[in-house]
């Protein structure tokens, strides 16, 4: 049988396990959920063994589980590490999804005319990872595995990998591969396949401002006493200036700025300014003067709140004066920009330009480095044939704005290049409520992946 012929045949079951696996509510941020973490990790692992794995294993971490999995069938034969992740976000705001979160659904959309799945971790990345073990399962029974495959899909993504830096330091040997596959990116559209070339790193830290040593009445104390929510929101906005430009100083020193020649190429990317605010509702872009949407989403360093709060948010009116007020804040890096440094320099800034009425607080939470993948690697080669065969056109390189901080730390201590082979659109809701992933997208990285190791092979004779 074809690989082709065997997908069409099952893929109503590779659907339906999809399906059974996005409903578990694996939350790592959220201890409340650690029982289905713990139990997605067992589902994982029993899905590769029954893919075909000779081996697969849950091994423990201070967090977490990872689960590993692997089919040796000639150590002479090159092998392919695949990544991926089984954790995913909260599902916060619940209000603000049109079905529940971990309760599945498919429905067409404009985007998705053949259906998407509708659920937490549909895109990010239970349907992405999943795809390799049903393309991993489609080569053992169609007897077309041309090399080895070794698996780590892990549980504490989502909170920053804590605990993956030291797992690869003790199992190195272990992890011994010629290549890294990552499906945690993105295409640009369904008929313009592309392919991940580079990732920002991040810093992700949370203050906290501290005025009165209690909440106060607003109208005894209102005018006479610093107000921790109105400072926070004074020190958050002088962190820009008119120009978008970040003001921590330092923050640029280290940035790695693209030539003339490469800002040109990127430009022959295809990028709508209307169909991006149109597809996000929003009246018009912003960002730092200077450089494109494309650009400031991708090649250029960001600082951005992803939450604030304090005082008194519930029902009615409550006339007080916080105390506290705290913000959670994300700065996007680029090549050359070290997180730490970054950390450091944010909180030295942010405790000297808090006035003496308050106090202030920065605590880090996690972090990682940009990367940037080659292009004329024999894997990125292999990508692109085998994209190029079931697209119909040559994918487009490009950079994107996210961030997976394990692929400086896969370099660093396994010495291995990673290809960023993801399958997912921008418009799939990741993070957000309504998460989805289209069908057409998860059968064709199905479709593509097997591909990738044939010509892999062939390539590294």
């Amino acid at each position: 049988m074809s690989i082709q012929d065997y997908i069409t045949s099952n893929k109503d079951r590779f659907l339906e396990e999809l399906i059974d696996i996005l409903k578990i509510p694996s939350i790592s941020a959220d201890p409340a959920y650690s029982d289905d973490v713990h139990r997605m990790a067992e589902a994982t692992k029993d899905h590769l063994l029954k893919a075909g794995a000779d081996k697969a294993i849950v091994m423990e971490t201070p967090g977490y589980p990872i689960v590993y999995g692997e089919k040796i069938i000639d150590t002479s034969l090159p092998t392919v590490l695949v990544y991926g992740h089984y954790d995913v976000q909260p599902a916060d705001p619940l209000d603000l999804w049109d079905s529940p979160a971990f309760e599945p659904v498919i429905k067409k959309t404009d985007i998705h005319p053949d259906g998407a799945i509708f659920a937490r971790g549909a895109c990010d990345d239970k349907g992405q990872f999943y795809m390799h073990v049903k393309a991993f399962e489609t080569m053992m029974n169609t007897d077309s595995l041309p090399c080895n495959v070794k698996f780590i899909i892990e549980g504490e993504e989502e909170v920053g990998s804590e605990n993956l830096d030291g797992f690869l330091e003790e199992n190195k040997e272990l992890l011994a591969a010629d290549v890294i596959l990552v499906s945690d990116t993105g295409i640009i559209a369904n008929d313009i396949p592309s392919i991940t070339t580079g990732l920002r790193g991040l810093s992700y830290v949370e203050v906290e401002v501290t005025g009165p040593n209690r909440d106060l009445h607003s109208g005894l104390y209102g005018g006479g006493v610093p107000n921790p929510i109105n400072i926070l929101c004074e020190m958050i906005a002088s962190l820009k200036n008119e120009h978008q430009h970040i003001t921590v100083e330092g923050f640029y020193d280290d940035v790695d700025e693209l030539s003339a020649e490469e800002r040109a190429e990127m430009a022959k990317a295809p990028f709508s300014e209307e169909g991006f605010k149109k597809s996000i509702d929003i009246g018009d872009v912003e960002g730092e003067t200077g450089y494109s949407v494309p650009e400031r989403l991708s090649i250029r360093p960001t600082l951005d709140v992803n939450g604030i709060w304090g005082g008194y948010t519930g029902e009615g009116a409550k006339t007080v004066i916080a105390s506290k007020a705290y913000a959670k804040i994300s700065m996007r890096l680029v090549p050359n920009q070290d997180s730490t440094k970054i950390t450091k320099l944010f909180q030295e800034h942010f405790e000297r330009i808090a006035p003496k009425s308050v106090k202030v607080k920065v605590t880090p939470h996690h972090g990682g480095e940009a990367a940037v993948t080659p292009v004329d690697s024999i894997a990125y080669q292999a990508v692109s044939k085998a994209m190029e065969e079931t697209y119909g056109k040559k994918p487009v390189p490009v950079r994107s704005g996210g961030s997976i901080p394990i692929v400086a730390s896969f370099e660093k201590i396994l010495g291995l290049k990673t290809v960023l082979f993801g399958f997912g659109l921008d418009s799939d809701a990741i993070h957000s409520p309504n998460e989805h992933y289209g069908l057409f997208n998860y059968y064709k990285g199905i479709e593509t992946i097997p591909l990738f190791y044939k010509y892999f092979v062939e390539m590294k004779k």
